[in-house]
């Protein structure tokens, strides 16, 4: 499994309707072959940013499976008017369990 991680910077004042139409893009998510699971967090110092974390089963999962799919086109449709730049996206390789206190 691998974790995308993607930073999204959202216009000024929008943050709030953002994170409200996020609900509807992650149901389009969870659709994706591939997909294992989705958080959203904001940031805390730069409240226009989001990062988005995605469990997919491979890169290949997320790159050709959902980003050419129909799917991808209903996500950005949702969430893409609220970006202020493009957002930053990179894959991660999971090496162990999570931990836990």
């Amino acid at each position: 499994m691998v974790v995308e991680h993607a930073e999204l910077t959202v216009e000024e004042g929008r943050e709030a309707e953002f994170e409200e139409v996020f609900g509807k893009a992650r149901e389009v998510l969870a659709e994706a072959d591939g997909f294992r699971w989705a958080e959203l967090l904001r940031g805390e110092e730069r409240p226009r940013t989001f990062l988005l974390l995605v469990g997919w089963e491979s890169v290949e999962a997320h790159t050709a499976g959902f980003r050419e799919s129909e799917r991808f086109a209903r996500w950005r449709a949702l969430v893409g008017p609220f970006f202020a730049a493009p957002p930053a996206v990179e894959h991660f390789r999971e090496l162990g369990s999570r931990f836990t206190g």
